[in-house]
């Protein structure tokens, strides 16, 4: 068995901890930037930020030409269900629950990608496999039953939950795209359409917001989550889903909660528990059996 590690490779631990960082920060900046208008700022930051990459890239008429009818159909509906529910979700659940709950949530994107990939006839899913859901499952079942009341809510999980389930579709309903888009188009142009659906809900707290009394470490957190978890991270992601396919990607998705864990302990003071840490190691030990291969590997999703 020959490990291979790319430069890919190398840009996804890179966005482990650009991700893992961004639970802590929007939780902070959150304090005093309410959720729908810190949403609605950080996706119209990043929608402009992509415009003008694209712009440089390859221009923004010319890459508007080159998408048809029938994927900006497909377009939209990955924006909506990827950028304006999932943000509406994610933004929801950070704010309502703990970050260890929330990134160990997240931490189980493979298994939910598998799932869906196996439903939809792209892989098939071993008996080890499904032990290693069950373990992972119960991994989480053990931080978040122990976690309510200390930060933490059911609605914040099960707001986690739902984004967690709409990260999965829309990156499993990326990749045909990606065989004919780069992931600089796809991703700008989902963006763009999924803060436009996002808008009216951020625009009345935006409205009502006392701009002066919103300080400068909460702008650096907006800006932060904006630049680098929505846009540098966004292209690591699916670049790496481009090339290497969404199971070796979302695998990165282990990290992360190591990451945020061990962020929110220092910045928030979220205590590292046994039951953090055992739930912890439940969850990336479930992770490791879904990936173990007793055979050929899955075939990867087609366009």
């Amino acid at each position: 068995m020959r490990l291979g590690f790319t430069r890919i490779d190398g840009l996804l631990l890179i966005m482990t901890v650009i991700w893992g960082g961004n639970f802590a920060v929007v939780k902070v900046a959150m304090r005093e930037i309410p959720e729908y208008g810190f949403g609605a700022l950080r996706l119209m930051l990043a929608s402009v930020l992509f415009l003008i990459v694209i712009a440089r890239r390859g221009g923004l008429a010319a890459s508007i030409r080159r998408v048809g009818p029938r994927d900006w159909r497909q377009i939209a509906v990955l924006a909506i269900v990827g950028h304006t529910i999932y943000q509406v979700l994610f933004l929801g659940g950070v704010a309502r629950t703990s970050v260890a709950n929330s990134s160990l949530i997240f931490g189980c994107t493979p298994i939910v990608v598998s799932l869906i990939s196996s439903s939809l006839g792209h892989e098939r899913i071993t008996p080890l496999r499904w032990a290693g859901v069950l373990l992972s499952f119960a991994g989480i079942y053990l931080v978040v039953s122990q976690e309510q009341g200390a930060g933490a809510t059911r609605l914040g999980d099960l707001m986690i939950a739902g984004a967690l389930l709409m990260w999965a579709v829309f990156t499993i309903g990326s990749r045909p795209l990606l065989s004919r888009h780069s992931p600089l188009v796809l991703t700008g142009f989902t963006m763009m359409i999924g803060a436009a659906g996002y808008l009216p809900l951020g625009i009345p707290s935006l409205v009502r917001l006392d701009w002066t009394a919103v300080s400068g470490m909460a702008w650096i957190g907006m800006i932060y989550s904006a630049v680098f978890a929505l846009v540098v991270a966004y292209l690591i992601w699916y670049t790496g889903v481009q090339h290497l396919g969404n199971s070796h990607t979302s695998l990165y998705s282990n990290v992360v909660p190591l990451v945020a864990m061990g962020i929110a302990a220092l910045v928030l003071g979220e205590p590292l528990t046994m039951p953090k840490m055992a739930g912890a190691a439940a969850v990336l030990a479930g992770l490791a059996l879904t990936r173990v291969e007793t055979g050929s590997p899955p075939a990867p999703v087609e366009a």
